[in-house]
């Protein structure tokens, strides 16, 4: 595993120009991923998204006097289960510590965190960019408790506080400054969501906020390795809002050294309405937490053997399964990457192309259906054709009862209905026509009708595709190309 200070230099196109020399950006990543689990990190209380305001709260999570906090071992679980998908370090040892500030939706005053003994390590992530592969070093994972949430538009004089969110358990997953641009730093982002929603840790719901993300960027002059004074951007939810936001805080850096003046270190907003970042608060360090040992929580003390059972367990992640489907299906890279990236893609796709041609399959998985849902902003899981519909239509293409242009009708209808294609094709007539004799009957009278073409298409083959069309209009679109094809060249001899 690399382990040097700056393993990463940036390339020319990396680099952002600014009125006196090239610059370059350094960015690091803080991720937060809600950890997938019925109830809190340290109390029973349900950790559902919604419900009333204070709903799913015990006294645990109100720090009521007295009350004690009790690990949730599946929260541990799904820890170590992540530190495997990211490659890294397991700590057979780790403990919990408080880290003291002051929020009105943080009833104790503390947070439970982790803080020089985390749960898991260093591991690494592989990202591809501009089809580069690039690798991502992780510092470490470790959990912790969520705050509550502060409501402020609700009155003009007062503040509301919901602590339904208060303790539900978060995996922070930090990553070493090896990002050197925001494309990078989505790709990242990405792979994390990926690997995180495969392996059934995290929803990845960043509606919901279940994952997102504070965003470390500074600036230095290109070829030197001094780091500069960083800033971090808290709470990112959506990768292109994590683009704007470093595009915009290393542009304002930059001017600021260019002019001569200097970067203070400090807490950000962004701001989604206006594209920019603004000062939240002077940015603590450590010392500024008082991190101590959580006098009410054991250290953790992880046996090996249930490690290595977790690491049994493991499903496909993304990286793997998408070796495969380029080695099984045949797919390019890029497809491969598009589908398996998403477990409820992955899935889909290979229900579709089961017993079928893998690259039609992913073709119009990727761009009829894809297409489609974004077009109607849906998500996968309400699509109105589903994968065993899709399945068939391709099918009824493979077995020429309808031809590709058809199919596309066929599919819109599938889309609009959520009926199967079969049923649309025979309610609306659209089986191919093969009957050599209708269509030769078709091609003659095209032939009889443009004598002067005849001799066009021997001069210009090109013109041929005219023939082809014609042919296709005459029968509705319903001939099935290749006699067409066939017929058109033995009558006019080319």
């Amino acid at each position: 595993m690399t382990t040097e200070l700056d393993v990463r230099s940036a390339r020319k196109d990396q680099l952002i120009d600014g009125a006196k020399g090239a610059w370059e950006v350094i960015i690091g990543l803080e991720v937060h991923a809600q950890v997938t689990s019925q109830a809190k990190l340290f109390s029973g209380a349900s950790a559902a998204y919604g419900g009333a305001p204070n709903a799913h709260v015990s006294l645990v999570d109100a720090a009521m006097p007295g009350m004690l906090p009790v690990i949730n071992k599946y929260c541990v679980e799904q820890a170590i289960r992540t530190g495997l998908g990211l490659n890294a370090q397991i700590n057979t040892f780790s403990r919990f510590d408080r880290k003291n500030y002051f929020y009105p939706d943080l009833p104790a005053g503390y947070q439970i965190s982790q803080f020089k003994e985390p749960i898991v390590g260093e591991g690494e992530v592989e990202i591809e960019v501009d089809e580069a592969p690039v690798t991502i070093r992780i510092e470490r994972l470790h959990l912790e408790q969520d705050a509550g949430k502060s409501i402020h538009d609700l009155s003009p004089s007062e503040t509301f506080v919901d602590l339904n969110r208060a303790g539900v358990a978060l995996m922070e997953i930090v990553s070493r400054p090896d990002m050197r641009s925001a494309k990078e730093a989505g790709a990242y982002f990405n792979k994390l969501r990926a690997i995180v929603r495969a392996l059934g840790t995290c929803d990845g719901n960043m509606e919901e906020g279940s994952m997102r993300a504070d965003v470390n960027v500074s600036v230095r002059r290109a070829g030197t390795k001094e780091w500069g004074t960083r800033c971090e951007i808290k709470n990112v939810n959506s990768v292109r809002f994590m683009a704007q936001a470093i595009e915009f805080e290393a542009r304002r850096q930059i001017d600021i050294l260019e002019e001569g003046g200097k970067i203070d270190q400090e807490t950000r907003l962004f701001d989604a309405n206006t594209g920019e970042t603004r000062t939240m608060r002077s940015k603590e360090d450590a010392h500024d937490y008082r991190y101590f040992p959580d006098p009410d929580l054991l250290p953790l003390e992880i046996e090996q053997k249930w490690i290595d059972e977790i690491r049994a367990s493991l499903p496909e992640l993304p990286d793997a399964k998408k070796r495969r489907f380029m080695e099984s299906y045949g797919l390019t890279a890029y497809d491969a990457g598009v589908l398996s990236g998403d477990s409820e893609s992955a899935a889909y796709f290979e229900t579709v192309a089961k017993g079928r041609d893998a690259k039609l399959a992913a073709n119009w998985v990727t761009q009829e259906l894809f297409g489609a849902l974004n077009k109607a902003g849906l998500e996968l899981s309400a699509s109105p054709v589903k994968a065993e519909q899709l399945g068939a239509l391709l099918g009824l293409i493979q077995e020429s009862v309808i031809n590709g242009k058809i199919a596309k009708d066929v599919f819109a209808k599938m889309f609009e209905t959520g009926d199967d294609p079969a049923a649309i094709v025979e309610r609306e007539g659209l089986k191919q026509v093969t009957d050599t004799g209708a269509i030769e009957k078709a091609i003659d009278d095209l032939l009889a009708a443009n004598p002067d073409k005849v001799e066009d298409v021997k001069k210009n083959p090109k013109a041929f595709g005219w023939w082809v069309g014609q042919a296709m209009k005459a029968t509705g679109g319903k001939a099935n190309p290749q006699i067409v094809n066939q017929i058109l060249k033995a009558k006019l001899g080319v």
